[in-house]
């Protein structure tokens, strides 16, 4: 891969998906022609929270530079900035599930406009930033795919800090290179403790379908997304766009789950119930009354938010990508869920 410059900036460094960028970036992408070579020379600047674990990143290359500091914190921000004349800066942080509904804003859409005004303050050349399905909501019908022209019609809090994320780079675009990508459900390695729990879940016979279970999902298997956050880096056109980021197609929630099984029991040695917990569509919409509910009084409970979505589609197209950008996304649900559960097993986390 060629970046037009020798430094990098991660925020989120330490995440999911911000920690296996940097593995990207230090390695190459092996399933891409064009990122399959790492860029010599290149500089990495990490940001990470207080109190989170630099261990894993300092391994992996002398070239990486670890600093701490909170988005919220003007100066954090700042300091992270500094001295990255024509840097190229991946905005990969951000939260999912806080405790209270105004840590949506403070760090998804408040903390994504400090760092780029630092970012613009000190010359930063270009910022790919990660956003989120949720702006666009849940789509309209069954056989809907988003695309980049999908209207926004945010889910919830967690939507609507990163539709008005977005709207905060567009509204910088002329003072800075942006490119949004929106992400849908991802997996792979690196993955937090919830992934570890799903498929347990799926193990013990206790994942939830709720309805038919035929409702369709993107998902994106995290070196796929990797690919499309560096091609945004080094595509000229794609400055200023947006582009939807996932595997080459949709998944039922009965295929996903149908597949991890499959493979814990065939190659992973795991004994399976071969059960699952069959609730009504009404259950999903029940939960998103009262998380709709807790919300409005500032509270936020992952469980009912994610019970909420389960009977929903949620799915997009990557055909924009795939034009502008060359995206290729090689590994598909099967591969990459094998891939997942043998970084589990190699990881020491137990199924």
């Amino acid at each position: 891969m060629k970046l037009p410059t020798d430094l990098v900036l991660v925020t989120g460094a330490a995440g999911w998906l911000g920690s296996r960028l940097v593995e990207s970036l230090v390695h190459g992408l092996a399933e891409h022609d064009a990122l399959r070579h790492p860029q010599t020379g290149l500089r990495i600047r990490c940001l990470l929270l207080p109190g989170q674990d630099a261990g894993p990143l300092k391994t992996l290359s002398a070239s990486i530079e670890i600093l701490t500091g909170d988005l919220r914190h003007p100066a954090d921000c700042a300091r992270f900035c500094s001295d990255a004349q024509g840097a190229m800066l991946f905005h990969t942080a951000g939260i999912i599930h806080p405790r209270r509904v105004r840590e949506f804003y403070e760090i998804n859409r408040d903390g994504t406009a400090r760092l780029l005004d630092a970012a613009i303050q000190a010359g930063v050349k270009r910022a790919v930033v990660v956003s989120s399905n949720s702006p666009c909501g849940c789509n309209p019908h069954p056989d809907h795919l988003f695309d980049e022209l999908s209207p926004y019609r945010p889910y919830m809090n967690y939507g609507r800090s990163k539709m008005e994320m977005e709207l905060a780079v567009q509204q910088r675009r002329d003072r800075i290179e942006t490119v949004v990508i929106r992400a849908p459900w991802f997996y792979g390695p690196n993955q937090p403790p919830r992934q570890t729990l799903f498929f347990q879940m799926i193990r013990d016979g206790k994942a939830p379908i709720v309805g038919s279970g035929n409702n369709l999902r993107s998902m994106a298997y995290v070196d796929n997304l990797c690919q499309g956050l560096l091609l945004a880096a080094i595509t000229e056109r794609a400055r200023g766009q947006t582009y939807w980021i996932a595997d080459q197609r949709p998944y039922s929630m009965n295929e996903i789950l149908n597949t991890v099984e499959r493979l814990l029991e065939t190659e992973f040695g795991q004994k399976c119930a071969h059960q699952r917990l069959r609730l009504p569509g009404l259950a999903s919409e029940v939960a998103l009354v009262m998380d709709w509910m807790l919300q409005s009084i500032g509270l936020y409970h992952q469980k009912i938010h994610v019970l909420s979505e389960m009977n929903k589609t949620i799915a997009c197209s990557v055909a924009r990508a795939e034009r502008d950008l060359g995206y290729r996304p090689t590994v598909e649900l099967e591969e990459g869920m094998r891939r997942s559960l043998r970084w589990c097993a190699a990881s020491g986390k137990r199924l």
